[in-house]
């Protein structure tokens, strides 16, 4: 039989893959595979585990939120082998999931898996640390990794958007300096993101037309403090219409982003705590894992 290696953590979202843990197992038993399962017990339980077991395994299954996914492809990578992943979103906000428009239901999400076939993604590398769609600075960078886990329990997506309400009461400017493949940027700024994903910081979605996640380039957005309620009213606009082109905001692509500030701040990636340094490199790693996907029907 084909082995799988089925990493979980328990505590993620509402626990709801918890309810049907027995029905997914069976799933993938019934398509030829034996699994072996894991539950994680703490924060870099998961990458550990991955490191162990993809060596011995034919396909990785990941169920939880993004922050198990990240887990997952840092174990794959420290493992240096080319296993296929699967992905069961069992998170409060699973933007990445969302990128891929994966199922919401863990019981679908597990019979997508096994109708699936291995489609290439990119990565990205944050000075030695891997990410899967985004490392951001500034305002919402703490939403995610700072909101109990009790109350994303409880309000879901509105929890973000609550704490990111109360972040904008202590906004600041970050004054950065960014090399794009070449082109220089400069600026005070009051949030960026570098993401290979539809979905930012569980409150900003791109237009899926202009991101694709595979093509070895990041999504580079800027965002500068408004100075007016006029151009406040412009950045709802841009917004709303998913461009991002107006007098605050700036929208770019590049494969290779060096980043320096005259202090080192906290990052976030993929929805957990990173410290910065002065001087970063952030690198796509073009179609670096293999992500189990259906076709999708015309």
């Amino acid at each position: 039989m084909k082995k799988l290696f089925f990493v979980m953590n328990p505590c993620a979202g509402t626990k709801k893959a918890n309810r049907h843990l027995a029905e997914i197992l069976a799933i993938f038993n019934r398509a030829g595979y034996q699994v072996n399962a894991y539950m994680t017990k703490c924060r870099g339980d998961g990458a550990d585990a991955v490191a162990r077991e993809a060596k011995n395994s034919d396909l990785i299954v990941c169920c939880g939120g993004d922050g198990t996914f990240n887990e997952t492809v840092e174990g794959l990578f420290r493992a240096g082998v080319d296993v296929p992943i699967g992905y069961i979103p069992a998170g409060s906000t699973n933007d990445f999931a969302n990128s891929l428009h994966l199922p919401t239901s863990v019981v679908e999400a597990a019979k997508y898996i096994v109708e699936g076939t291995p489609k290439a993604y990119d990565v990205g590398l944050f000075d030695g640390r891997h990410f899967s769609y985004v490392a951001s600075f500034g305002a919402f960078t703490r939403t995610s990794y700072a909101t109990s886990q009790r109350v994303k329990n409880a309000l879901g997506h509105s929890a973000y958007i609550l704490a990111a309400v109360r972040e904008l009461m202590n906004i600041r400017n970050i004054h950065a300096s960014l090399d794009l493949d070449g082109k220089k940027v400069e600026g005070d700024y009051i949030f960026g993101a570098i993401c290979n994903s539809t979905s930012v910081a569980g409150i900003l979605t791109l237009d899926p037309k202009r991101v694709n996640m595979s093509d070895g380039l990041f999504e580079i957005m800027l965002v500068r403090k408004p100075k007016n309620m006029g151009e406040v009213m412009e950045m709802v606009h841009a917004i709303r219409d998913k461009t991002f082109h107006c007098k605050t905001m700036t929208f770019l692509s590049a494969q290779k982003v060096k980043v320096t500030m005259p202090e080192a701040v906290t990052w976030t990636l993929d929805g957990e705590e990173q410290k910065g340094t002065h001087e970063i490199e952030i690198t796509n790693l073009y179609r670096s894992i293999r992500l189990m996907k259906k076709a999708v029907k015309k």
